[in-house]
């Protein structure tokens, strides 16, 4: 990647990539086999409310909208350019872009660095001189694009992206794939998103101008970042260390493998480089890291919705003992200490639960299904004590515990994590639905399909406090 001393510039013009006015797809097409076709589709099926200018000069209209011969033809100001053209023509494009005034590019175009002939470097290093020159931020080569939904803008070759709700995590990314698998995955949990930028081979544009922006970004709560190869790994550092503690940054890098470092060089044409460095420089610079896509998706929907447990004592209360043993197994392994609740607190779950219950830590509520009351005043009790940093709230249905979740639920939303609530409440669909939505959307909780991630979830808030704090993992 190829930087200049118009990095200030290039910052200040990522504005018009996120919040364009009027964007051109050079390179549009009514032909689904062609990629400026789904580009067209994702822009026009997002909403995108600005302006929308297709550019191909053997059509006189595409999907409806009026099509120009090139960005010069256009009698408007444009923002933000889309190119899905063939490497060999992208540099004259880039000239137009130059000449029109064009605040940003997306180039979803490949054969740049990523491919073995040497003209594929050489060409992308022309256009970053180009684009450094001129201050425009690129998005790429070699992406599937990028999305801002808060803006309804989708300048990406996937429509689907646009389904996604609304939300304060940001996914940086290198690989087309892995943010495509969060994406879907983050939408079949009604996870919300802020923005999903693929950097592909990062022209002039890398993860740490991506931060830099991000931790200005009002709509932006979390940062996840993919990372393969870094060409300067020291400006990502000093970008999160900058801002440590402003919003949390989780990361996956992956590479450790000797194949995954040659895959790395033919994907973005970066070599992975030692995967124990980075990860103890990521660490360094305050970025939670993960080896596992679910597991930083997780983190990144808990870091967004959970405040961080204050010295990581746990409460695990459950409905069944199960799962609750499977809970403090995770826990303990991760760190986090099982609660040893205050005398007083003991003596009112003592009052609430019968004898054969395991009322010690952790809690067995199973013999109050019954009584929505017993099983609210054993959370209130075990919340309100000051030797427990969080709970854990592990309930799976039986149909003699139906009322369980919408007895506890009036008073779990008006808590509202003054610790965090991180839950596994598991039922059959259209059973709990419902209530769990309404606990998550008020704010007064995190749900996770099993035990043991709900207890990975708690342990990686307690790390990055720890990390905030100056600590060490162990």
């Amino acid at each position: 990647m190829s930087k200049t001393r118009t990095d200030k510039r290039l910052l200040k013009n990522l504005r018009y990539l996120f919040h364009p006015e009027a964007v051109a797809v050079i390179g549009a097409s009514e032909n689904p086999s062609k990629l400026g076709f789904h580009v067209m589709k994702s822009l026009t099926q997002g909403a995108f409310p600005g302006a929308i200018f297709p550019i191909n000069p053997g059509a006189e209209a595409i999907m409806g909208i009026s099509a120009y011969p090139s960005v010069n033809a256009v009698p408007e100001p444009i923002d933000l350019g889309v190119i899905v053209l063939p490497a060999e023509s992208v540099p004259s494009v880039f000239d137009e872009c130059i000449r029109k005034g064009i605040k940003a590019i997306v180039l979803i175009t490949a054969g740049f660095k990523e491919i073995e002939d040497p003209r594929g470097a050489e060409l992308q290093e022309i256009l970053a001189g180009l684009a450094n020159e001129a201050g425009i931020p690129v998005i790429g080569p070699n992406t599937f694009g990028m999305a801002n939904l808060h803006r309804d803008l989708n300048a990406s070759f996937t429509p689907e992206f646009s389904r996604l709700p609304k939300g304060t995590v940001a996914l940086v990314s290198q690989s087309g794939g892995i943010s495509h698998l969060m994406a879907f995955m983050a939408m079949r949990q009604d996870m919300g998103i802020s923005k999903i930028v693929g950097l592909g081979n990062r022209l002039n544009v890398d993860f740490s101008d991506m931060v830099a922006y991000l931790m200005d970004d009002s709509d932006t709560n979390v940062i996840m970042l993919y990372l393969e190869g870094l060409d300067d790994p020291r400006r990502l550092i000093e970008a999160v260390s900058v801002q440590r503690g402003v919003k949390p940054v989780v990361a996956y890098k992956t590479g450790r493998a000797e194949s995954g470092d040659r895959a790395s060089l033919s994907h973005t044409g970066s070599m992975a480089g030692r995967h124990e460095v980075y990860d103890g420089a990521l660490k360094q610079a305050g970025i939670l890291c993960f080896d596992d896509t679910q597991d930083m998706l997780d983190a990144a929907r808990a870091l967004a919705m959970c405040p961080p447990p204050g010295r990581g004592r746990i409460g695990v209360l459950s409905g069944q003992a199960g799962p609750a043993m499977a809970a403090c197994d995770v826990c303990e392994a991760e760190g986090l200490e099982i609660a040893v609740f205050r005398p007083e607190t003991q003596t009112v779950v003592n009052g609430l639960l019968p004898p054969l219950a395991l009322r010690t830590n952790p809690v067995d509520m199973g013999p109050a299904w019954y009584s929505t009351s017993a099983i609210t005043g054993v959370v209130k009790a075990v919340l309100e004590d000051d030797g427990v940093d969080g709970i854990l709230l592990l309930m799976m249905f039986a149909s003699a515990n139906r009322a369980a979740v919408a007895g506890i639920k009036e008073f779990l939303l008006e808590w509202k994590q003054k610790k965090p609530v991180v839950s596994c409440l598991i039922a059959p669909p259209g059973i709990w639905d419902s209530e769990v939505a309404d606990l998550e959307k008020g704010g007064a909780l995190i749900n996770l399909p099993t035990p043991e991630r709900a207890a990975k979830i708690m342990a990686a808030l307690w790390r990055y406090k720890r990390m905030l704090a100056g600590l060490k993992d162990e």
